[in-house]
């Protein structure tokens, strides 16, 4: 089996971190409910720690964002230099792939802005 070319590796490399930018957003809404509970709860004597706990992991989470970003627009840079570079040999499927994952990119960041 041949080796993925360099246009199918910057591909899936566009694809995973829109796919970790997606997770860290569902992350990130699940926090927000667990932190609403904890405050909506009553009589748990633990309740200040977890809360503080909780709103650490949510602030860690956010702090997150722009580092994924950032390696969303490089990442989406990469594959726009090998989608028009002359080495470029994919075939057709590999092309379209590396479109939508270059809209996917840049959906995402547009959305960041």
């Amino acid at each position: 089996m041949a080796p993925p070319s360099k246009l199918a590796v910057a591909t899936g490399s566009v694809t995973r971190l829109v796919k970790e930018e997606t997770s860290y957003h569902k992350e990130l809404v699940q926090q927000e409910e667990r932190i609403k509970k904890l405050e909506a709860s009553e009589g748990d004597e633990n309740k200040e720690y977890t809360l503080r706990q909780e709103k650490q992991a949510l602030q860690e989470t956010q702090n997150v964002f722009p580092t994924v970003r950032t390696r969303i627009e490089q990442a989406v840079e990469r594959l726009e230099g090998e989608l028009n570079s002359k080495d470029a040999d994919g075939n057709a499927e590999e092309i379209k792939k590396a479109e939508d994952a270059i809209a996917a990119g840049k959906k995402v960041i547009a959305e960041a802005s």
